[in-house]
């Protein structure tokens, strides 16, 4: 009698596997979703951080969006040209000329340079210390409690003596420490060339007003803009012609960085051995025209 209950109970587990197998395989093929081989391919060219500098939360959102047309092929900073240019290759496209972004600081005060700052004894963050109206003099100005240091997962970034500092031997260009800066301090530029041109300030005061907050702060004399072309002053402030910048420039923007009073006018970048060689004597920082925002643009005003 045990034979016969337990020869049936297999049969009948056997029989309902058989029913299940042919059921799944039916849904399989009535309910698959295709899936582009490409985008398989295209993640598999891309260097897997999932840093957000592209836009997406990660490379299998970027790739998916490539692959859809939704996307160009060299938006991994991470990645770099080369990345670009293997997703080119699958997507069978000519890929156009572009250039690595990477972050630029527009500020050149370091504490000691710094007028009016206050005991701030608040939480140790720039996003908190924003908030507070009378942190230092300059309402513009790097903050330097380390909200972009800790944002950076590649450790290319620091503050020195109060100052954000960008270490361009380290840095991939994800962007996240300027997504950090609460001020929009941090832009990201594409590069042309190792090193780019900067303004160094983000002070758009007048003059005297400037120079009561800050040592080294842009004070809009114009120098700039009657050496080179490349200059126009918009609100105070050296804007750059990043369209029509170009290496060949280099000698006349040097002139530039010579006459800036405030020596905020200032190349940055990673130089190679022969720039360092020639440029020894020269300070070299980095370019962008950035989204400024001040201590009391996020402030609830109640009345």
């Amino acid at each position: 009698m045990n034979w016969v209950t337990i020869g049936l109970s297999a049969g009948t587990l056997l029989g309902m596997a058989v029913i299940l197998t042919y059921i799944l395989g039916w849904a399989n093929k009535t309910f698959r979703v295709e899936v582009d081989p490409r985008i398989a391919a295209v993640l598999d060219s891309l260097p897997g951080a999932n840093c957000g500098g592209c836009g997406y939360i990660g490379c299998r959102e970027y790739a998916e969006a490539v692959v859809a047309g939704k996307e160009p092929v060299n938006k991994c900073s991470v990645g770099g040209k080369g990345c670009a240019a293997a997703l080119a290759e699958i997507m069978g496209i000519e890929l156009a000329e572009n250039y690595p972004y990477r972050p630029i600081v527009h500020c050149g005060a370091h504490y000691g340079d710094r007028l009016g700052r206050s005991d701030y004894r608040g939480e140790k963050t720039c996003l908190a210390a924003n908030l507070v109206t009378d942190v230092q003099g300059c309402i513009y100005g790097c903050l330097g409690f380390g909200d972009c240091e800790r944002a950076c997962k590649y450790d290319a970034i620091h503050v020195v003596d109060g100052l954000a500092t960008v270490d361009y031997e380290k840095c991939v260009g994800c962007g996240a420490c300027a997504k950090a800066c609460p001020r929009n301090i941090i832009s990201m530029t594409p590069f042309k060339a190792e090193q780019m041109l900067a303004v160094t300030c983000s002070n758009k005061d007048v003059g005297r007003e400037v120079m009561a907050v800050c040592k080294v702060g842009c004070i809009g004399c114009g120098a700039c803009a009657r050496i080179s072309n490349l200059f126009r002053l918009e609100d105070n402030l050296p804007a750059i012609d990043y369209e029509a910048y170009s290496p060949a420039c280099s000698l006349e923007l040097m002139k530039v960085c010579e006459k800036c009073p405030r020596k905020g006018i200032v190349f940055v970048g990673k130089p190679t051995e022969k720039e360092i060689a020639d440029t020894a004597h020269e300070q070299l920082p980095e370019v962008v025209k950035p989204d400024f925002k001040t201590t009391v643009d996020d402030t609830e005003w109640r009345g």
